[in-house]
């Protein structure tokens, strides 16, 4: 398996500055060609390093409310947790959701009207948080960081660090990585056992 090299990381981090910034411009930086940035990018985006282009809105100048975290402790935790983010991440208010190590929920809103309780629980079903806290917030800055990174790709049969001793393979179209042959064979006979289950 190839490893990423300072040029991926260069190429990430002008992307991250800016997603619309053309390959030309990267180009210029980085010392390659247009259609070799471009490549790189497309590879980045087979292994899933790069996940999707987005587009970076500040919410808070089309809606009012006031930015608060919310910390919710949850009645019951595994599926209900991924299901609560997904409620909340649906909500317009809400511009981020993240999990703590102890299975909480940390929101980031804007809540209209600034009657953050009732907000709460008319976006949660009633019973599924058990305790909440309210931090409000005076301004919000988020500015995303590759410094220091180091890439960590997972292998998708054990879950492992894939390392430059990993491998990679083509399975039904979609590229996965390994963490070394025996994933990969492992992996690659349950996903033929799967198929045949389904013709």
């Amino acid at each position: 398996m190839r490893d990423l090299d300072e040029t991926d990381l260069r190429i990430l981090r002008l992307l991250t500055e800016n997603a619309r910034r053309p390959y030309s411009d990267i180009a210029d930086v980085v010392d390659l060609s247009a259609p070799a940035v471009s490549d790189r990018v497309a590879r980045l985006q087979e292994m899933g390093i790069i996940k999707r282009f987005t587009l970076d809105i500040d919410r808070s100048q089309l809606r009012k409310g006031i930015p608060v975290l919310l910390t919710l402790e949850l009645v019951s935790h595994g599926p209900e947790t991924a299901r609560l983010t997904e409620t909340f991440l649906s909500a317009d208010a809400v511009e981020h959701v993240f999990t703590t190590a102890e299975a909480d929920l940390v929101v980031y809103a804007r809540v209209p009207d600034n009657d953050i309780a009732s907000w709460l629980f008319d976006t949660v079903d009633e019973g599924t948080v058990d305790d909440f806290q309210v931090t409000l917030l005076t301004d919000v800055d988020w500015s995303p960081d590759l410094g220091g990174t180091e890439f960590a790709l997972t292998c998708v049969q054990c879950g492992n660090t894939v390392d430059s001793e990993g491998t990679a393979a083509r399975i039904g179209g979609k590229l996965y990585q390994f963490c070394c042959p025996s994933c990969e064979a492992r992996f690659e006979e349950k996903y033929e056992t799967l198929q045949q289950g389904t013709d």
